[in-house]
């Protein structure tokens, strides 16, 4: 199968085909998701989600041919509060231990103006999938030790109970704001 997949691709370059995506790599260390959550009705508190996990598929000739792909452990919520991080990631909230894994995958890409793309796809949350769409900015590409990099940044807001999270209604606001950047290697 992969003489076959080869071959393809050879003969669509042949005939004048563009390349395919470049396949990069989510840089744990230099990526970043941080989300907020308003506190009684007061004021907000922020947490992050440590080593994040994921692909991106980036043509930049041909954006909408690209992809995203995401992974993140529940297990690795952090609002520097050992107390509130167990409450997270207890059955009242995320559900670490039967749902382990929070998802995104795009299934579709729209090149907007400048470095902006609109990403389509599927979260998953508490077992819940639930169609996201977001702006993401390119914010930049270089290299290190001789690898290929791109970043990507974006921001987005769920409804916590969307997700079957409800737990501290009164207590705890509903709107969940998610920022994220990516630096990803190829």
């Amino acid at each position: 199968m992969k003489r076959v997949s080869s071959f393809v691709v050879a003969l669509v370059l042949a005939a004048g085909g563009m390349a395919a995506a470049d396949t990069y790599t989510v840089d744990p260390v230099h990526s970043s998701i941080v989300f907020r959550i308003k506190h009684a009705n007061t004021s907000y508190f922020y947490g992050r989600v440590t080593a994040p996990e994921g692909t991106i598929e980036y043509d930049a000739a041909k954006p909408e041919a690209s992809s995203f792909s995401f992974t993140l452990k529940a297990a690795n919520f952090d609002t520097a509060n050992a107390q509130r991080d167990t409450h997270i990631k207890s059955q009242s909230f995320l559900n670490a231990a039967e749902y382990p894994t929070l998802t995104f995958k795009s299934t579709g890409i729209k090149k907007l103006e400048g470095d902006k793309l609109e990403v389509t796809g599927d979260i998953t949350i508490h077992g819940v999938k639930k169609p996201l769409t977001l702006t993401v900015e390119k914010t930049g590409e270089g290299s290190m030790q001789g690898r290929q990099l791109v970043g990507f940044e974006g921001m987005f807001t769920i409804k916590r109970s969307d997700f079957g999270i409800t737990e501290m209604a009164g207590a705890l606001g509903d709107d969940v704001r998610i920022m994220v950047s990516f630096e990803s290697r190829k």
